[in-house]
């Protein structure tokens, strides 16, 4: 028996070329044919998603006629109430062998695994997701083994399919060892680190299969089953997206979950009574109020974000949607601890336009720029090319002195700002640095603060 599996991976919501893979799908589809996705198909950057808790996703799967996903983890970043909303509400099963709420009862519509049954071939699917580490408290989950998982699953299955298919949302390193451990696996199809194969390889038996990101390849693999059960590849590829017709089926879904969208994120939260400008380059007041807010909110010594963690100032009403466009990175407050000697070369790096006009892409990040250095808390003397001493009251910060830092995981990883990096003690809260705004953008005493620059630059004296 012939059985055609059609994959993608890792579209992160970019919908403009999934409009384009639809196409693909459907030229490829045949009667013999599953469709799948292996994780981070829905990425809550997307106004669509963040305005119907994830259904638009759900209705582009359910149209274009998925017969599966598994959960990445940016399924997971927008909380486990929206994760359960959109597997409770889709006939397209939500995968995840290894994933829990914190307190290991079961997340309500995700299923360990599913068996679809094509022209009589009894398919096993099942699907791990990735341990997000430190961040699984903050997202209210837990997340076991994923191997002791996989081979749950074939064991409970014993006897009821015919070939067993992991979706694995745990990278293709990892993979190699799960087919190496378990031999029952006949194919894995790969994501979480944006692998593109020019075809399918096989390892230690198993056929594997990654079909890079962001919808501009579909996955295909051919198989033939004989009658003892023994898979053969026939044919496999990643086949480009690029130069496919749109799919006017999508885009029509699209345009109708984002008017949802817009009237539900652009009911006003409040009139702001000031507005709170912003800059890449410049010191300014929103990004000095989240540096302000995450010191309050953490009660750190310091506060320190970046400017490029927005895109634009915030004026007159905000709004859900506003705070989408301004700051629409998934990235969580964070405190850790760090030498002042460490603080003061990241400081220091910040003067440096070329740092800050840097990409400043990394895990979690949605913007373009690194952007400068704002800080709460204390007062930088500088003299437009190093730093002359960092004030914190009347105490200049000490080198080899730890101060405890309210900021984001994108810095406290290092990103953009390497020195930063050298921390320790560090803690993850499950808000996201656009609530900062949120929450502290209509107090009065938190914009008035904002409005006072931090940066102090002095004339440098030439001897």
């Amino acid at each position: 028996m012939k059985l055609r599996i059609l994959h993608t991976n890792d579209l992160h919501s970019n919908f403009d070329n999934f409009s384009r893979m639809a196409t693909l799908i459907s030229t490829y589809k045949n009667e013999n044919t599953i469709v799948l996705d292996g994780g981070d198909f829905a990425d809550f950057k997307s106004i669509e998603l963040q305005g119907t808790k994830g259904i638009a996703a759900i209705e582009l799967l359910e149209e274009v006629g998925y017969d599966a996903l598994t959960i990445g983890n940016n399924e997971m970043f927008n909380g486990v109430g929206t994760l359960e909303h959109m597997a409770s509400h889709s006939s397209v099963p939500f995968i995840s062998n290894n994933l829990v709420k914190k307190d290991l009862s079961i997340i309500q519509g995700v299923v360990s695994s599913a068996i679809v049954v094509k022209n009589g071939l009894r398919i096993l699917i099942t699907g791990s997701s990735p341990d997000m580490g430190v961040f699984n408290e903050g997202l209210g989950i837990h997340v076991y083994s994923y191997k002791d998982m996989i081979a749950n699953e074939i064991k409970r299955n014993e006897g009821q399919y015919d070939l067993c298919i992991l979706l694995s949302h745990i990278g293709t390193v990892a993979d190699e060892e799960v087919a190496e451990d378990i031999s029952e696996i006949d194919i894995i199809l790969s994501a979480h680190d944006h692998q593109l194969y020019n075809e399918a390889k096989i390892a230690h038996g198993t056929i594997m299969n990654s079909a890079g990101n962001y919808g501009e390849y579909l996955g295909i693999v051919d198989i033939e089953i004989n009658e003892n059960k023994q898979v053969e590849l026939i044919y496999s590829a990643t086949l480009p997206t690029k130069n496919e017709e749109i799919d006017e089926r999508i885009t029509t879904i699209l345009k109708e979950n984002k008017a949802k969208a817009i009237m539900t994120l652009s009911r006003p939260l409040y009139h702001l009574e000031q507005p709170l400008w912003h800059d890449v380059l410049e010191e300014n007041p929103l990004t000095n109020l989240i540096a302000d807010g995450l010191k309050d909110m953490l009660k750190c010594e310091i506060g320190l974000i970046n400017s490029g963690i927005a895109n634009s100032g915030v004026f007159h009403d905000l709004s859900h949607k506003k705070l989408i466009e301004v700051c629409p990175s998934p990235l969580n407050p964070t405190s850790f601890e760090v030498k002042g000697k460490d603080i003061k070369l990241a400081l220091e790096q910040s003067l440096d336009a070329q740092v800050c006009l840097a990409d400043g892409r990394g895990p979690g990040f949605r913007g373009k720029f690194v952007g400068r250095l704002h800080i709460s808390g204390a007062d930088i003397i500088h003299d437009g090319k190093t730093i002359e001493g960092v004030m914190i009251g009347k105490r200049l910060m000490e080198d080899e002195v730890w101060y405890s830092v309210a900021s984001s995981d994108y810095l406290q990883r290092g990103s953009g700002y390497p020195s930063l990096a050298h921390n320790r003690n560090d803690q993850y809260s499950p808000d996201e640095i656009k609530d900062v705004i949120r929450q502290y953008a209509n107090q009065p005493d938190f914009v008035e603060r904002a409005m006072m620059n931090r940066w102090k630059q002095v004339a440098s004296v030439s001897v």
